[in-house]
């Protein structure tokens, strides 16, 4: 629905309704240095298609057009005009959850489908219907392993997004659930085994690694689920770029596999709406949060499905739910689901492999033009790049002014890699591009 705008007597009773005075109140809590003091600078007078054309217009003068190296948990890749023909069909498209999904064999059979091939991706036994995205996955998934295993604290690697992390220490702020965080080797940029071992203790529910990394470091999970499982403890593995899994081993050795979708199911469209995975070994099935859809026989012998398993509130009492928050994306799910039948499994790791070859291609152009990586640990399509001499913020600016959208400097999530950037190359990024790109990083220096 588009936006309709509320008249000045609305918006007064509104904040009356709220106890305040005025939007400033209303906004107080938000930094100044994040708001937008000024109205937008819009000409008066204009039609509703004037406005459209309008603000298209700024969007083809910001970054439409423009080469792309950003990943850092939202990536760029083709996706088949096929998948929105589907999509937006009447009978799938929704705003939200199908909460009356029993009624529909199609939504059940899109979704049943959906939790087949994350299992099979996986390599777990079981999947849900899908989260709201990875970054509520992975302390929905801290949470299952705490009702499992009965013990009260968690291990994340310091390895795992940052924001993932954010929002779990919001989750967990109130569930008097103690979150310890496990260093990185600062040479292989993988979880250092040797910290993980100190902090295990009888009392740890689960650790939970990513892989490969928010360095685009690829963890040795069979290493760590060793380690982990020795001291009685579950092991989440979470899983940012699903393109990886098209080619990189399964994390089987994992109890637990929580992630994102977004890769096979939507641009990055400035944040969402993306689409969480959790799965599973069958064991645990009657902890997983959310909804699962079954195979069965109608009536008259012929195959169905049907709503098996809903932990939440809006089927249990609220007590008994797993998860009072969770729910599925389904018509991103769909998205996902329509993207990877399109590709099959041959398609998958070929997409896999034209990411990793194309990070390598462009790691190299960028260490010839005298940039260090400064991990050694194999990576798939991102990895942190250290600019000779100059600042990441410097780099960018150089691509800026090329048309590139440059990676992601390092510096605001982990202060010992200031200057540093996170670089990403998918199957969409071209060799001029990332040639051009690499030129950046010698320009920079040579300034």
């Amino acid at each position: 629905m588009r936006y309709l705008p509320k008249s000045q007597s609305e918006r007064g009773e509104m904040l009356a309704a709220l106890g305040l005075s005025s939007a400033e109140e209303l906004f107080a809590c938000i930094p100044s240095s994040l708001r937008q003091e000024e109205a937008i600078r819009i000409p008066p007078g204009l039609s509703e298609y004037e406005i459209r054309d309008y603000f298209e217009g700024r969007a083809r003068e910001s970054s439409r057009g423009f080469a792309c190296f950003l990943g850092a948990g939202a990536y760029h890749h083709f996706r088949p005009v096929v998948v929105d023909a589907i999509a937006t069909r009447g009978e799938f498209l929704t705003a939200y959850t199908p909460y009356q999904a029993e009624i529909s064999q199609g939504i059940l059979t899109s979704i049943f489908e959906f939790q087949t091939m994350v299992a099979q991706l996986t390599g777990m036994d079981v999947a849900n219907a899908s989260m709201y995205d990875g970054s509520t996955a992975v302390p929905e998934a801290g949470m299952m392993a705490v009702r499992i295993t009965r013990r009260e604290r968690l291990l994340v690697a310091q390895t795992v997004h940052p924001e993932y992390r954010q929002v779990l220490g919001t989750y967990y702020r109130h569930q008097d659930l103690p979150v310890g965080t496990i260093a990185y080797d600062p040479q292989a940029g993988r979880v250092d085994l040797e910290d993980l071992e100190s902090r295990l203790s009888g009392d740890i529910a689960a650790v939970i690694i990513q892989s490969p990394n928010f360095f685009g470091v690829v963890e040795n999970v069979p290493e760590v689920a060793e380690l982990v499982h020795r001291h009685g403890a579950l092991l989440v593995v979470v899983v940012s770029e699903a393109a990886s899994l098209g080619l990189l081993a399964p994390p089987r050795e994992a109890d637990i596999v929580a992630g994102e979708l977004q890769s096979f199911a939507h641009p990055p469209s400035y944040g969402g709406p993306f689409v969480g995975i959790l799965a599973t070994k069958t064991r645990h099935i009657r902890q997983i949060p959310g909804r699962l859809v079954g195979q069965t026989v109608d009536s008259q012998g012929r195959r169905a499905f049907c709503l098996t398993l809903a932990t939440r509130e809006q089927h249990i009492r609220r007590a008994r739910a797993t998860s009072n928050i969770c729910t599925n994306q389904a018509l991103v799910a769909l998205m996902a689901t329509v993207c990877m039948t399109l590709f099959g499994k041959r398609g998958l790791r070929e997409l896999a492999e034209q990411n990793l070859a194309k990070a390598h291609y462009l790691a190299d152009a960028i260490r010839a033009a005298g940039a260090e990586l400064p991990f050694s640990g194999p990576f798939f399509n991102e990895f942190v790049a250290l600019p000779h001499g100059r600042p990441g913020s410097e780099v960018n600016r150089v691509a800026l002014d090329s048309g590139i959208i440059g990676g992601l400097e390092m510096g605001d999530f982990y202060p010992e890699l200031e200057g540093a950037l996170l670089v990403c190359a998918t199957e969409t990024s071209t060799r001029k591009a990332m040639d051009r790109y690499a030129n950046c990083f010698g320009d920079a220096a040579n300034e």
